[in-house]
């Protein structure tokens, strides 16, 4: 992996994921389709009949599968709030992005989106005291901290290849 995309939902890490992959000619893998396709059901379904625990095994067990695959990572919302995966991502020398976004932003990202369990069982006020809770295992995990909200996709992609090319250079220094 070249770097690892962290955040709450709809803080835009799969669509940064996706260009920064295609930006750096590598690939880009997202941990909840490669969660999906190891159960070979959709999330929802996985949380429906074998509830979070299950799921969070699962993703674990993913996570360190990709840790040892090239490219961009981009992990669900949850993935470094779990004990296990906040020690694989913190021991691991993969740089770890967080993008943060306004609650304003993730309720007018996620609010129609049928395919988030927490966002069907959440309502507003829950999820955005999820998303605070969440911030600080968010800040623990992460090398580098970008604010979505008023960046185009493309600039933070760009961010993010302009701060792992500095860090690169530093290490060869």
């Amino acid at each position: 992996m070249q770097a690892i995309l962290i955040g709450f939902m709809g803080s835009g890490k799969t669509t940064v994921g996706r260009i920064l992959a295609r930006t750096l000619a590598t690939e880009h893998a997202d941990l909840d389709d490669l969660i999906v396709q190891r159960a070979g059901q959709p999330i929802t379904a996985i949380f429906a009949e074998h509830g979070e625990g299950y799921f969070r095994q699962l993703e674990h067990q993913t996570l360190l599968q990709a840790l040892g695959t090239p490219g961009i990572l981009s992990t669900g919302g949850g993935t470094p709030t779990i004990t296990m995966n906040a020690v694989s991502l913190k021991q691991s020398a993969v740089p770890v992005i967080w993008l943060t976004a306004s609650d304003q932003t993730i309720i007018d990202r996620v609010q129609n989106d049928a395919g988030r369990p927490l966002v069907n069982e959440l309502d507003r006020s829950a999820l955005l005291a999820l998303k605070k809770r969440r911030q600080s295992l968010y800040a623990a995990a992460a090398d580098l901290t970008i604010a979505t909200d008023r960046l185009t996709p493309q600039q933070i992609a760009q961010q993010i290849q302009n701060w792992l090319g500095r860090q690169q250079t530093a290490l060869q220094a």
